[in-house]
């Protein structure tokens, strides 16, 4: 399964309408430049945990200045390979996307999925994807395995969040990368209760950075795309650099025009190389890139 980082303060992780707030919350949020503390909560799922039983998912909130009810930013991490940096995960989402949502008045909750970090449990989300040395593909993935478990490790959360007296429960977005947006797009797809639109960074499965855009059988992820794209009606917006390594520049266009024939409200963005990194990385490394079609995405869907 293709690694990508998580955060920008984790060495180890290579991973990321206004609402009315008291305005001074907003303007205080915009000028702190500290890393925001999240508030660690553990959210109950039922039949994750070994032998069925129940798993405890932990889950960083962050809020902003106020008393609320906030909109809300449901965000999925990425993935890596390498298991014992699963097991290391610390910090779900870079702080500095924490802050980009804060300043709009969002609340960010961020669960660390079953497989990763503190919630531990077994890993389920494998695609089984092979390379050769060459990064040349050896294998058939299954990157619907991965969707299948990642978005059963998300669902909690979501109703968790419409469970809370701070959220506005029928005013959240879900947000991912990599992994995180194949996640995302998959929930997305079951249009749930209260989730008012969908933004997808570099969302997929099955890669590797040796391929160098030459992933294993991307056209799996196009059949899976067009049977989302039947069934999404939330509004949704799909972010790929040109240089990603992982997917390569024109599987996503193919999978975003697979996705786009069921009829769903949907822009992709092809955005220009990240610059002097690997494209996987654009929602950490190239927020000029993304954040201006984002807001404008926003701003016209009245989010």
């Amino acid at each position: 399964m293709s690694p990508h980082f998580f955060n920008s303060v984790s060495s180890t992780w290579r991973v990321i309408s206004i609402f009315t707030i008291a305005v001074s919350g907003v303007i205080s949020q915009a000028q702190d430049n500290t890393n925001p503390t999240p508030e660690i909560v553990k959210v109950s799922a039922k039949g994750l945990g070994a032998f069925g039983g129940d798993v405890d998912i932990q889950t960083h909130v962050f809020k902003p200045n106020g008393a609320g009810p906030f909109p809300v930013l449901l965000f999925s991490h990425g993935r890596s390979g390498d298991q014992v940096e699963r097991a290391n995960l610390k910090n779900p989402l870079a702080f500095g996307h924490v802050r980009f949502w804060l300043n709009k008045g969002y609340a960010v909750v961020a669960p660390v999925r079953v497989g990763y970090g503190e919630t531990g449990g077994a890993d389920r989300e494998s695609a089984s994807a092979k390379y050769d040395a060459n990064g040349v593909c050896i294998s058939r993935p299954d990157p619907a395995n991965t969707a299948k478990y990642a978005v059963l490790s998300t669902q909690p959360v979501l109703q968790w969040v419409r469970e809370q007296a701070w959220a506005q429960k029928d005013r959240i977005l879900l947000e991912g990368q990599s992994v995180g947006g194949l996640t995302t797009v998959a929930l997305c797809a079951q249009n749930p209760p209260g989730v008012v639109g969908c933004i997808n960074f570099a969302g997929g499965a099955g890669g590797s950075p040796t391929s160098k855009g030459n992933m294993c059988h991307p056209e799996i992820l196009g059949k899976m795309m067009g049977e989302y794209g039947k069934t999404t009606k939330l509004p949704n917006i799909w972010f790929y650099a040109e240089n990603d390594l992982y997917w390569g520049a024109d599987s996503p266009k193919q999978w975003h025009k697979d996705f786009a024939q069921g009829g769903s409200p949907t822009q992709f963005i092809a955005t220009t190389p990240v610059p002097n990194n690997d494209g996987h990385a654009l929602l950490l490394r190239g927020g000029p890139l993304w954040s201006v079609p984002l807001n404008a995405w926003l701003k016209k869907n009245n989010f």
